[in-house]
Protein backbone atom coordinates (compact mmCIF):
# COMPACT_ATOMS: atom_id res chain seq x y z
CA UNK A 1 0.00 0.00 0.00
CA UNK A 2 1.17 3.53 -0.69
CA UNK A 3 3.04 5.03 2.25
CA UNK A 4 1.74 8.39 3.43
CA UNK A 5 5.21 9.74 4.13
CA UNK A 6 6.37 8.65 0.68
CA UNK A 7 3.43 10.49 -0.89
CA UNK A 8 4.25 13.65 1.04
CA UNK A 9 7.91 13.40 0.06
CA UNK A 10 6.99 12.92 -3.61
CA UNK A 11 4.69 15.97 -3.44
CA UNK A 12 7.53 18.08 -2.09
CA UNK A 13 9.76 16.99 -4.98
CA UNK A 14 7.31 17.01 -7.89
CA UNK A 15 4.76 19.66 -6.91
CA UNK A 16 7.06 22.65 -7.44
CA UNK A 17 8.04 21.31 -10.88
CA UNK A 18 4.67 22.42 -12.22
CA UNK A 19 5.97 26.00 -12.17
CA UNK A 20 8.61 25.03 -14.73
CA UNK A 21 7.28 21.67 -15.78
CA UNK A 22 9.80 18.84 -15.85
CA UNK A 23 7.42 16.02 -14.95
CA UNK A 24 7.87 13.98 -18.15
CA UNK A 25 10.61 13.63 -20.80
CA UNK A 26 9.35 16.62 -22.80
CA UNK A 27 10.55 18.93 -19.98
CA UNK A 28 8.50 21.77 -21.48
CA UNK A 29 9.46 24.28 -18.78
CA UNK A 30 6.04 25.98 -18.77
CA UNK A 31 4.29 27.29 -15.65
CA UNK A 32 1.21 25.10 -15.52
CA UNK A 33 0.11 26.62 -12.22
CA UNK A 34 -0.16 29.95 -14.02
CA UNK A 35 -2.23 28.38 -16.79
CA UNK A 36 0.51 27.78 -19.34
CA UNK A 37 0.19 24.57 -21.35
CA UNK A 38 2.96 22.25 -22.43
CA UNK A 39 2.97 19.38 -24.93
CA UNK A 40 0.40 17.44 -22.88
CA UNK A 41 -2.03 20.37 -23.06
CA UNK A 42 -3.16 19.83 -19.47
CA UNK A 43 -3.64 22.29 -16.60
CA UNK A 44 -2.26 21.83 -13.09
CA UNK A 45 -5.66 20.68 -11.77
CA UNK A 46 -6.73 17.07 -12.39
CA UNK A 47 -8.75 16.29 -15.53
CA UNK A 48 -10.66 13.00 -15.53
CA UNK A 49 -12.71 11.34 -18.27
CA UNK A 50 -14.27 8.70 -16.01
CA UNK A 51 -13.78 6.09 -13.32
CA UNK A 52 -15.17 2.64 -12.56
CA UNK A 53 -14.49 -0.83 -11.20
CA UNK A 54 -12.81 -2.13 -14.37
CA UNK A 55 -12.99 -5.82 -15.27
CA UNK A 56 -11.05 -5.71 -18.53
CA UNK A 57 -7.54 -5.61 -17.06
CA UNK A 58 -5.24 -8.56 -16.36
CA UNK A 59 -6.97 -11.12 -14.14
CA UNK A 60 -4.47 -10.59 -11.33
CA UNK A 61 -5.53 -6.93 -11.17
CA UNK A 62 -9.25 -7.55 -11.44
CA UNK A 63 -9.86 -10.13 -8.72
CA UNK A 64 -13.47 -10.19 -7.53
CA UNK A 65 -14.03 -6.46 -7.08
CA UNK A 66 -12.48 -5.15 -10.28
CA UNK A 67 -9.59 -2.76 -10.73
CA UNK A 68 -10.46 0.75 -9.51
CA UNK A 69 -9.63 2.55 -12.74
CA UNK A 70 -9.44 6.33 -12.94
CA UNK A 71 -9.08 7.40 -16.57
CA UNK A 72 -7.05 10.60 -16.67
CA UNK A 73 -7.55 12.81 -19.71
CA UNK A 74 -4.64 13.48 -22.05
CA UNK A 75 -1.25 11.86 -22.54
CA UNK A 76 2.37 12.80 -23.10
CA UNK A 77 2.51 10.60 -26.21
CA UNK A 78 0.81 11.20 -29.54
CA UNK A 79 0.21 7.69 -30.85
CA UNK A 80 -1.38 7.67 -34.29
CA UNK A 81 -3.07 4.36 -33.43
CA UNK A 82 -4.20 5.27 -29.89
CA UNK A 83 -6.84 2.78 -28.72
CA UNK A 84 -8.43 5.41 -26.44
CA UNK A 85 -8.29 8.27 -28.94
CA UNK A 86 -11.14 10.33 -27.46
CA UNK A 87 -9.57 10.39 -24.01
CA UNK A 88 -5.89 10.69 -24.85
CA UNK A 89 -5.76 12.62 -28.12
CA UNK A 90 -9.02 14.60 -28.07
CA UNK A 91 -8.68 15.18 -24.30
CA UNK A 92 -12.32 14.54 -23.49
CA UNK A 93 -12.86 14.90 -19.77
CA UNK A 94 -13.74 17.20 -16.92
CA UNK A 95 -11.44 19.35 -14.81
CA UNK A 96 -12.09 18.68 -11.13
CA UNK A 97 -10.57 19.64 -7.79
CA UNK A 98 -8.03 17.69 -5.80
CA UNK A 99 -10.70 17.12 -3.15
CA UNK A 100 -13.07 15.65 -5.75
CA UNK A 101 -10.32 13.35 -7.01
CA UNK A 102 -9.64 12.14 -3.46
CA UNK A 103 -13.36 11.42 -3.18
CA UNK A 104 -13.20 9.29 -6.33
CA UNK A 105 -10.33 7.27 -4.86
CA UNK A 106 -12.30 6.64 -1.67
CA UNK A 107 -15.49 5.79 -3.58
CA UNK A 108 -13.68 3.12 -5.61
CA UNK A 109 -12.37 1.60 -2.38
CA UNK A 110 -15.85 1.63 -0.86
CA UNK A 111 -17.17 -0.16 -3.96
CA UNK A 112 -14.82 -3.05 -3.26
CA UNK A 113 -12.14 -2.48 -5.90
CA UNK A 114 -8.93 -4.48 -5.53
CA UNK A 115 -6.60 -1.56 -6.28
CA UNK A 116 -6.44 2.07 -7.36
CA UNK A 117 -5.56 2.02 -11.06
CA UNK A 118 -4.21 5.37 -12.26
CA UNK A 119 -4.58 5.25 -16.05
CA UNK A 120 -2.23 7.61 -17.95
CA UNK A 121 -1.22 9.50 -14.79
CA UNK A 122 2.15 10.97 -15.78
CA UNK A 123 1.28 14.58 -16.74
CA UNK A 124 -1.08 14.85 -13.77
CA UNK A 125 1.00 13.17 -11.08
CA UNK A 126 1.39 16.27 -8.80
CA UNK A 127 -2.40 16.64 -8.54
CA UNK A 128 -2.77 12.88 -8.08
CA UNK A 129 -0.29 12.94 -5.20
CA UNK A 130 -2.22 15.73 -3.51
CA UNK A 131 -5.46 13.75 -3.82
CA UNK A 132 -3.77 10.53 -2.72
CA UNK A 133 -2.46 12.22 0.43
CA UNK A 134 -5.98 13.27 1.36
CA UNK A 135 -7.40 9.82 0.60
CA UNK A 136 -4.74 8.06 2.66
CA UNK A 137 -5.43 10.38 5.57
CA UNK A 138 -9.11 9.42 5.23
CA UNK A 139 -8.34 5.70 5.39
CA UNK A 140 -7.61 4.55 1.82
CA UNK A 141 -5.85 1.17 1.88
CA UNK A 142 -5.47 -0.06 -1.67
CA UNK A 143 -2.42 -0.95 -3.77
CA UNK A 144 -1.66 1.88 -6.22
CA UNK A 145 -1.25 0.94 -9.90
CA UNK A 146 0.73 3.27 -12.20
CA UNK A 147 -0.73 2.47 -15.64
CA UNK A 148 1.43 4.26 -18.21
CA UNK A 149 2.42 4.34 -21.86
CA UNK A 150 6.03 4.00 -20.77
CA UNK A 151 7.25 7.49 -21.72
CA UNK A 152 8.62 8.45 -18.33
CA UNK A 153 11.35 10.56 -16.81
CA UNK A 154 13.41 8.41 -14.45
CA UNK A 155 13.81 11.26 -11.97
CA UNK A 156 10.01 11.44 -11.64
CA UNK A 157 9.77 7.69 -11.10
CA UNK A 158 12.44 7.80 -8.41
CA UNK A 159 10.37 10.37 -6.54
CA UNK A 160 7.46 7.91 -6.58
CA UNK A 161 9.30 5.15 -4.74
CA UNK A 162 7.07 4.00 -1.88
CA UNK A 163 4.01 5.56 -3.55
CA UNK A 164 3.45 3.03 -6.35
CA UNK A 165 2.85 -0.63 -5.56
CA UNK A 166 2.26 -1.94 -9.08
CA UNK A 167 3.80 -0.56 -12.24
CA UNK A 168 1.92 -1.32 -15.47
CA UNK A 169 3.90 0.23 -18.36
CA UNK A 170 3.62 -0.31 -22.08
CA UNK A 171 6.70 -0.94 -24.16
CA UNK A 172 5.34 0.10 -27.53
CA UNK A 173 8.11 0.16 -30.14
CA UNK A 174 11.85 -0.49 -30.27
CA UNK A 175 13.15 1.71 -33.09
CA UNK A 176 13.55 5.51 -32.65
CA UNK A 177 12.44 6.26 -36.22
CA UNK A 178 9.30 4.19 -35.72
CA UNK A 179 8.69 5.90 -32.39
CA UNK A 180 8.94 9.31 -34.00
CA UNK A 181 6.56 8.36 -36.79
CA UNK A 182 3.94 6.51 -34.72
CA UNK A 183 4.24 7.99 -31.20
CA UNK A 184 5.56 11.49 -31.85
CA UNK A 185 8.55 10.90 -29.56
CA UNK A 186 11.83 9.75 -31.10
CA UNK A 187 13.44 9.08 -27.71
CA UNK A 188 10.59 6.82 -26.56
CA UNK A 189 12.52 3.50 -26.82
CA UNK A 190 15.39 4.73 -24.64
CA UNK A 191 13.03 6.37 -22.16
CA UNK A 192 10.95 3.20 -21.91
CA UNK A 193 14.01 1.03 -21.29
CA UNK A 194 15.24 3.34 -18.56
CA UNK A 195 11.80 3.59 -16.99
CA UNK A 196 11.17 -0.15 -16.89
CA UNK A 197 14.57 -0.75 -15.30
CA UNK A 198 13.74 1.79 -12.59
CA UNK A 199 10.29 0.30 -12.03
CA UNK A 200 11.81 -3.16 -11.63
CA UNK A 201 14.34 -1.79 -9.18
CA UNK A 202 11.58 -0.36 -7.03
CA UNK A 203 9.01 -3.16 -6.97
CA UNK A 204 10.72 -6.26 -8.46
CA UNK A 205 8.69 -9.28 -9.57
CA UNK A 206 4.95 -9.67 -9.31
CA UNK A 207 3.63 -10.71 -5.89
CA UNK A 208 0.11 -12.07 -5.43
CA UNK A 209 -1.99 -12.63 -2.33
CA UNK A 210 -3.66 -15.94 -1.46
CA UNK A 211 -6.50 -15.12 -3.87
CA UNK A 212 -4.13 -14.56 -6.78
CA UNK A 213 -4.62 -10.77 -6.73
CA UNK A 214 -1.53 -8.63 -7.38
CA UNK A 215 -0.24 -6.59 -4.43
CA UNK A 216 3.14 -5.41 -5.70
CA UNK A 217 5.40 -5.74 -8.72
CA UNK A 218 5.79 -5.04 -12.42
CA UNK A 219 3.67 -6.10 -15.41
CA UNK A 220 4.88 -4.99 -18.85
CA UNK A 221 2.37 -4.71 -21.69
CA UNK A 222 3.30 -4.95 -25.35
CA UNK A 223 0.80 -4.43 -28.17
CA UNK A 224 1.87 -6.42 -31.22
CA UNK A 225 1.67 -4.37 -34.43
CA UNK A 226 1.21 -5.64 -38.00
CA UNK A 227 4.33 -6.81 -39.88
CA UNK A 228 6.37 -6.68 -36.65
CA UNK A 229 6.51 -2.90 -36.95
CA UNK A 230 7.11 -2.58 -33.20
CA UNK A 231 10.06 -5.03 -33.40
CA UNK A 232 8.48 -7.26 -30.79
CA UNK A 233 11.45 -9.64 -30.84
CA UNK A 234 13.87 -6.90 -29.72
CA UNK A 235 11.56 -5.73 -26.95
CA UNK A 236 11.08 -9.24 -25.59
CA UNK A 237 14.82 -9.96 -25.67
CA UNK A 238 15.45 -6.75 -23.74
CA UNK A 239 12.93 -7.74 -21.08
CA UNK A 240 14.41 -11.22 -20.71
CA UNK A 241 18.05 -10.14 -20.65
CA UNK A 242 18.03 -6.76 -18.92
CA UNK A 243 15.02 -7.07 -16.62
CA UNK A 244 14.40 -10.77 -15.89
CA UNK A 245 13.13 -13.91 -17.64
CA UNK A 246 10.58 -14.00 -14.80
CA UNK A 247 9.08 -10.56 -15.46
CA UNK A 248 5.31 -10.74 -16.08
CA UNK A 249 4.59 -9.73 -19.69
CA UNK A 250 1.24 -9.26 -21.38
CA UNK A 251 1.67 -9.75 -25.12
CA UNK A 252 -1.49 -8.16 -26.49
CA UNK A 253 -2.98 -9.29 -29.78
CA UNK A 254 -6.01 -7.06 -30.02
CA UNK A 255 -4.52 -4.37 -32.27
CA UNK A 256 -6.99 -2.69 -34.64
CA UNK A 257 -6.74 0.68 -36.41
CA UNK A 258 -7.89 3.76 -34.56
CA UNK A 259 -7.37 7.49 -35.01
CA UNK A 260 -4.97 8.25 -37.85
CA UNK A 261 -3.85 4.65 -38.29
CA UNK A 262 -6.32 4.06 -41.14
CA UNK A 263 -4.09 6.27 -43.29
CA UNK A 264 -0.78 4.52 -42.53
CA UNK A 265 0.39 1.14 -43.84
CA UNK A 266 0.70 -1.51 -42.46
CA UNK A 267 -1.15 -0.39 -39.33
CA UNK A 268 -4.27 0.40 -41.35
CA UNK A 269 -5.44 -3.19 -40.76
CA UNK A 270 -5.97 -5.42 -37.72
CA UNK A 271 -3.40 -7.93 -36.54
CA UNK A 272 -3.59 -11.43 -37.97
CA UNK A 273 -3.57 -14.62 -35.97
CA UNK A 274 -0.25 -15.61 -37.55
CA UNK A 275 1.38 -12.35 -36.44
CA UNK A 276 0.21 -12.85 -32.89
CA UNK A 277 1.48 -16.44 -32.78
CA UNK A 278 4.82 -15.24 -34.16
CA UNK A 279 5.04 -12.86 -31.20
CA UNK A 280 4.40 -15.70 -28.76
CA UNK A 281 7.14 -17.71 -30.45
CA UNK A 282 9.52 -14.78 -30.00
CA UNK A 283 8.73 -14.74 -26.27
CA UNK A 284 9.63 -18.40 -26.06
CA UNK A 285 12.87 -17.82 -27.97
CA UNK A 286 13.73 -14.90 -25.66
CA UNK A 287 13.30 -17.13 -22.61
CA UNK A 288 10.33 -15.31 -21.08
CA UNK A 289 8.14 -17.74 -19.15
CA UNK A 290 5.80 -15.55 -17.07
CA UNK A 291 3.27 -14.46 -19.70
CA UNK A 292 -0.14 -13.11 -18.77
CA UNK A 293 -2.84 -15.27 -20.38
CA UNK A 294 -5.97 -13.40 -19.30
CA UNK A 295 -7.25 -12.62 -22.79
CA UNK A 296 -5.75 -15.52 -24.72
CA UNK A 297 -8.96 -17.63 -25.03
CA UNK A 298 -10.63 -14.76 -26.91
CA UNK A 299 -7.79 -13.87 -29.25
CA UNK A 300 -7.87 -16.65 -31.89
CA UNK A 301 -11.51 -15.91 -32.73
CA UNK A 302 -10.98 -12.14 -32.68
CA UNK A 303 -7.94 -12.34 -34.91
CA UNK A 304 -9.56 -14.82 -37.30
CA UNK A 305 -12.55 -12.52 -37.71
CA UNK A 306 -10.38 -9.47 -38.27
CA UNK A 307 -7.83 -10.95 -40.64
CA UNK A 308 -10.31 -12.07 -43.25
CA UNK A 309 -8.21 -15.00 -44.46
CA UNK A 310 -7.59 -16.51 -41.04
CA UNK A 311 -3.84 -16.11 -41.38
Amino acid sequence: MAELEAVRRAREILGPQLEECRICPWECGVDRRAGELGRCGLPAAPVVSGYEPHFGEEACLVGEGGSGAVFFTGCNLFCVFCQTWEISRERRGKEITVEELAGIFLELAERGCENLNLVTPTPQIPAILAALERALEAGLRLPVVYNTGGYERVETLRALEGVVDLYLPDFKVWNPETAERLLGARDYPQRAREAIKEMWRQVDGLRLDERGVAQRGLIVRHLVLPENLAQTDEILRFLAREISPAVRVNIMGHYHPEGQAFEIKPINRPLTKKEWHNALSEAQRAGLFNLDRTHWPLLPLILLDNSGDGE
